[in-house]
């Protein structure tokens, strides 16, 4: 496993790649590694890597810990967090809080239909609040193998799979101009909505 965690220690070049989106005038996209793996015992989560190696994003989440994932950056500090909402008439959605916050909702993810697996939308859409333009998710997450695009077609972020390691260690690619950290959230959501098991073995409702 050493090529998945060469470095486990935050460095500074890891913080400022988990700050959010790239800075202005890069080009180049930003690649993660993404091990479906917490670092610590008796623990499930992701351990996510830049490309130099050092640890970019954690997630560890205990079998008793509350009915939410927390994306934290290499400090321990919330970036996002996702919880799973029940919906009365149109099945469930999961909303992602910036930080710990827990009130309004930056973004809501729901299952799609045809030839869109999901669908992330501004704000708790579906449950009257926010709603905007929303970005379609398709491909096959069991494979690693999905694509976000925006409201304009384009290409904003990519779940590939790495070579022979299987489908718990995998590439998160995001575009320039695109929030990083809210990327790995969405992951995170289409982890609990696809795989099996969840990092929870109980939700919120």
């Amino acid at each position: 496993m050493a090529r998945v965690h060469p470095n486990v220690l935050p460095s500074p070049a890891a913080e400022k790649a988990a700050a959010g989106p790239p800075a202005a005038g890069e080009e180049e996209p930003t690649t993660l590694t993404v091990w479906r793996k917490s670092l610590l015992f008796n623990c499930r989560g992701f351990t996510v890597f830049d490309a130099k190696g050092d640890l970019a994003y954690r997630v560890d989440s205990y079998d008793d810990a509350e009915a939410e994932v927390v994306l934290m950056d290499p400090a321990g500090r919330p970036a996002f967090t996702v919880r799973r909402k029940r919906l009365s008439l149109s099945g469930e959605q999961w909303l992602i809080f910036a930080g710990e916050e827990a009130r309004r909702p930056v973004y809501a993810v729901k299952r799609g239909g045809g030839k869109s697996m999901a669908r992330v939308a501004h704000g708790a859409a579906g449950s009257g609040a926010g709603g905007g333009a929303p970005f379609e998710v398709e491909g096959s997450y069991a494979r690693r193998r999905c694509v976000v695009y925006d409201g304009e077609r384009r290409v904003v972020a990519e779940v590939q799979p790495k070579e022979a390691v299987g489908t718990d260690v995998f590439r998160l690619v995001v575009q320039p101009g695109v929030d990083v950290s809210l990327a790995m959230a969405v992951v995170v959501a289409l982890d609990q909505m696809f795989a099996r098991p969840s990092l929870l073995r109980s939700w919120s409702s």
